[in-house]
């Protein structure tokens, strides 16, 4: 590594042993640890647990125990801090994804994704950005926003709370914006777009970007079709 800092650290979750294979070697060849692999999501649990990986790569269709519950385990284990998912998936499992997403997922990534892509996402995610490309989270979204959405993924909260340029940052992060993009659409330095989302996220006691993301569809911030709810 070039930097002084630990490897980042990875699980691989998925029931074929040669996505496993392939994704672990494509890993390791940039440097990334993967401490575990998985061919189910109960596996995927326990080796979260039991080397607290910096990311999780999970598949959401697999024996035992899907993707979409081992997420929602991971995410919501308060020893797994810090640990992140990123779901793999492909397009005929859309309906699945939404789901992934609200169960505390940090992006995800479809399973034809070149080997660059897939570094690059893993590294993303560690550091806390959003892995939502602007074009498949308006697919997605718009498609199952307003589907049995379980009222616990949908919690009234006052937007009044936000100011103007924080509901304006809100509303650019809803359509899968980068901070870098954020910055350059509103002339803003990288580290001020930061302590906007962040503080967006405190106010709205949001866990990430992509709760962010989700929350602005479902209160009509962001109506389907791309169009932004006036005010």
């Amino acid at each position: 590594m070039k930097s002084g800092r630990p490897p980042l650290r990875a699980v691989i979750a998925d029931d074929q042993a040669l996505v496993r294979t392939g994704f672990r070697m494509i890993l390791a060849a940039d440097g990334i640890d993967v401490t575990a692999e998985a061919a189910d999501g109960a596996e995927a649990v326990a080796a979260a647990r039991r080397t607290r990986p910096d990311v999780v790569l999970m598949d959401i269709r697999m024996p035992e125990m899907d993707g979409i519950e081992a997420t929602r385990r991971i995410t919501g284990d308060a020893a797994a801090d810090g640990t992140r998912v990123i779901i793999l998936t492909t397009y005929d499992l859309d309906h699945y994804v939404y789901a992934a997403l609200t169960a505390g997922a940090s992006g995800f990534l479809l399973k034809d994704v070149t080997p660059e892509h897939l570094v690059s996402a893993v590294r993303l995610v560690q550091a806390g950005d959003a892995l939502l490309a602007p074009t498949i989270t308006r697919r997605l979204i718009e498609r199952f926003t307003h589907r049995d959405v379980p009222e616990a993924v949908a919690p009234h909260r006052d937007l009044s709370g936000l100011t103007a340029r924080e509901l304006e940052v809100l509303r650019l992060l809803a359509t899968g914006l980068t901070n870098a993009e954020l910055a350059s659409r509103l002339f803003l330095s990288p580290t001020t777009v930061k302590t906007h989302v962040g503080r967006i996220l405190s106010k709205l006691n949001l866990r990430d970007r992509v709760q962010a993301v989700v929350f602005a569809y479902e209160t009509g911030l962001i109506t389907p079709g791309g169009g932004e709810q006036a005010g």
